[in-house]
C-alpha cells in the first residue's frame, strides 16, 4: 500500500530510532520505494533537524553536547510550578472569545489549558497534549480538537506529522508553545524530533506564536529548532526584563512580556 510523505517519514524515524543508522539502499527494499524517492526524504528531513545525512544513509541526529536528556512528562509538570503558573496567567490576558488557540503538549500550556478550563468565554482549542484535551473537554464552551499521529509514553504527546491535513483546514489565532531550550541563535528548540517536526508544521500556520518559556530554560540548547526567533510575536516568562538572552529579544523586536515586572507589562525595542 502506498504510504503518504508524512506516514513514510514517520517509518524512516521509527526505523532510525530503533536502529540509529540506515542506508537508502537497505531501506528503500524494507519500504518499498525507491532510493530517488528516499535521498529526498533524507534532504528534507535533515533541513527539520530530524536526522544527519551520512553517504549513502542517514543516522539519528543524536544528543548534543550540554543537552539534558528528555525527562518524563509527569517529572517536568512539578518542576517551576509556580512560575509556570504566572506565566499561564499572564498568557491568558492575551485570549479573546470565539479566538481557534493551538496548545502544544507542554507542562506550561497544561497550566494555561487549567485557567482555560475555569473560563465561560468560548474558544475552539486545538491541542497536542493528552493530558490538555482531558483537562478541557468538561467545559461545554470549548471546542476541543486533538491533533492526529503518535502517542508516547514519555511525553504524554501527540508526535508526528500524520495531523497536517487536520492543520490545513483550522485557523489559528495564536499557538501557545513552550520549548526544552531558547536561544537567540536558534529561537525555540526542543529534544523530542518528531514533537519538533510536528510542532514546526503549527508554526507554519498560526497566525502568531506566544512562547511560554520560564527562565530555566533561556540559554538552552536542544536538539532542533522549531521557530525561530524572528517567528516569535510573544515571548512571556518570569524572568526580569535585564536577563541577557530577554535583552537579545528585546533589541530583536519580540514583545515581551515579563511576569517579574507587573508594571511593565509588554516591552518592545
Amino acid at each position: 500500500m502506498k504510504m503518504f510523505v508524512s506516514e513514510r517519514r514517520d517509518r524512516i524515524m521509527e526505523i532510525l530510532q530503533e536502529k540509529k543508522r540506515v542506508t537508502v539502499k537497505e531501506l528503500a527494499s524494507e519500504m518499498r520505494v525507491s532510493e530517488a524517492t528516499l535521498r529526498t526524504d533524507f534532504n528534507m528531513m535533515e533541513k527539520m533537524g530530524m536526522l544527519k545525512r551520512t553517504h549513502g544513509g542517514a543516522i539519528l541526529d543524536e544528543e548534543k553536547p550540554g543537552q539534558e536528556p528528555e525527562t518524563s512528562f509527569d517529572v517536568r509538570q512539578k518542576k517551576n510550578i509556580e512560575e509556570k503558573v504566572k506565566i499561564a496567567m499572564k498568557a491568558l490576558e492575551l485570549i479573546k472569545p470565539k479566538q481557534c488557540l493551538l496548545l502544544d503538549a507542554s507542562s506550561t500550556a497544561l497550566e494555561l489549558a487549567k485557567q482555560l478550563k475555569k473560563l465561560s468565554m468560548r474558544l475552539t482549542i486545538v491541542t497536542t497534549g493528552l493530558h490538555t484535551a482531558l483537562e478541557l473537554k468538561e467545559n461545554p464552551n470549548l471546542i476541543v480538537i486533538m491533533v492526529g499521529g503518535v502517542v508516547t509514553s514519555q511525553s504524554s504527546s501527540i508526535e508526528g506529522t500524520l495531523g497536517i491535513e487536520l492543520l490545513d483546514s483550522i485557523n489559528i489565532d495564536m499557538m501557545f508553545t513552550s520549548a526544552s531550550g531558547f536561544t537567540i541563535e536558534n529561537g525555540l528548540e526542543d529534544f523530542n524530533l518528531y514533537e519538533v517536526a510536528l510542532k514546526k508544521e503549527i508554526a507554519k500556520r498560526a497566525t502568531n506564536i506566544i512562547a511560554l518559556v520560564d527562565s530555566s530554560k533561556l540559554g538552552k540548547s536542544s536538539s532542533a529548532s522549531f521557530a525561530r526567533l524572528e517567528d516569535v510575536d510573544k515571548l512571556i516568562t518570569d524572568a526580569p526584563l535585564d536577563h541577557d538572552v530577554i535583552k537579545e529579544a528585546l533589541a530583536a523586536q519580540v514583545d515581551v512580556l515579563s511576569t517579574a515586572e507587573p508594571a511593565s507589562i509588554s516591552t518592545k525595542a
